[in-house]
């Protein structure tokens, strides 16, 4: 397959210092394309992908557990003929069984290696360029876990490694074993604790930031008015998610308002605005929002134009107060690492 001409000029942005990866402005989550936000769909997962590259966005994030193993293969499939217009991201360690069931947290040195292998085979490509730990096992020192990822840089499986949710601690541990390229971690306007110690701890040390859910789980795109608005298997519908559940998500979708108001005001979607918040925040933040629609995927990049002012964007942040969002983000918070 040979590739399509670029239509937008997107741009670039490198995550890390040390070990630097310069990857597209904007990356794609492909998670919801397999599981969780309702009926996936493999053909339009690999049509959106397929768009997203010939829109500039050549940053792809997947997991082993997004299916699971699903994911990864739809992407490998999707890349195939086109791998190196890719910056392939992939994550190991939320451990699953075949048939969906959850196994834990893994950091295991043995499972490291395993992982990796199995995860280059679904993708059908000889190296990951970005090897998340998906979320620290706090039975395995973190030295253990990354010294293991480490020996696959070494061998040429992985280029770059990264973590998820881990705390300013883990971190510096981590980062004291091997260069850490990028934090992978929720951030967005309803998600902003990482303001306090840990955006200070990765630009110190040079690493740069992932953020999922930038959208606040779909939240702040404006599109999800009730608790109608998802479909029937949508993990949101769940009290997983504690933000879109009665009282709670009526008080976030008055704050989604006010998004809304200031986005018209701009003549863009309550989305783009988010999504500019979030490229504001630094040339070394690159978001990675999440949609299985073309139509959606076009409306994010879209967000990359929208150049917010220093007085825009304090002024969503005042609209959106850190501690005003009702709901914790995941109903138990035990495996997001913060100690």
């Amino acid at each position: 397959m040979t590739a399509s001409p670029r239509t937008t000029d997107l741009g670039t942005r490198t995550l890390g210092r040390t070990a630097p990866l310069t990857v597209s402005t904007m990356g794609l989550g492909c998670m919801g394309m397999s599981e969780f936000y309702g009926t996936g769909d493999e053909q339009e997962g690999i049509a959106t992908i397929h768009r997203a590259l010939d829109l500039g966005v050549t940053f792809l994030d997947t997991a082993d557990m997004y299916g699971p193993f699903t994911n990864e293969r739809l992407v490998g499939k999707a890349i195939a003929g086109r791998r190196d217009e890719v910056q392939l991201a992939t994550k190991f360690g939320n451990e699953r069984a075949e048939d969906g069931t959850r196994l834990g947290i893994n950091g295991r040195p043995e499972y490291v290696r395993a992982a990796c292998d199995a995860s280059l085979e679904r993708l059908g490509v000889d190296h990951i360029d970005l090897y998340y730990q998906h979320r620290v096992d706090q039975t395995v020192p973190i030295e253990d876990t990354v010294g293991a990822m480490a020996e696959l840089v070494a061998a040429g499986k992985v280029r770059h490694l990264g973590l998820s949710e881990a705390s300013a601690t883990t971190i510096r541990r981590a980062h004291a074993v091997h260069p850490i390229t990028a934090l992978q971690s929720e951030y967005s306007l309803f998600s902003r604790d990482l303001d306090d110690e840990i955006l200070p701890t990765i630009r110190e040390l040079g690493i740069g930031l992932v953020p999922y859910s930038p959208l606040g789980r779909g939240l702040l795109t404006g599109a999800i008015t009730d608790a109608t608005s998802l479909e029937e298997g949508d993990s949101r519908t769940t009290g997983y998610f504690p933000r879109f559940q009665g009282e709670a998500l009526d008080a976030n979708l008055a704050l989604v308002a006010r998004v809304r108001q200031r986005a018209e005001a701009r003549g863009v979607t309550a989305g783009q605005m988010a999504l500019a918040w979030v490229l504001a925040q630094g040339d070394d933040v690159v978001p990675i929002p999440g949609t299985k629609r073309v139509r959606y995927l076009e409306e994010n990049v879209a967000a990359a134009s929208v150049a917010l002012t220093a007085d825009e964007v304090a002024a969503l942040e005042e609209a959106i107060p850190r501690h005003a969002v009702a709901g914790p983000r995941y109903v138990d918070m035990s495996s997001i690492d913060r100690s």
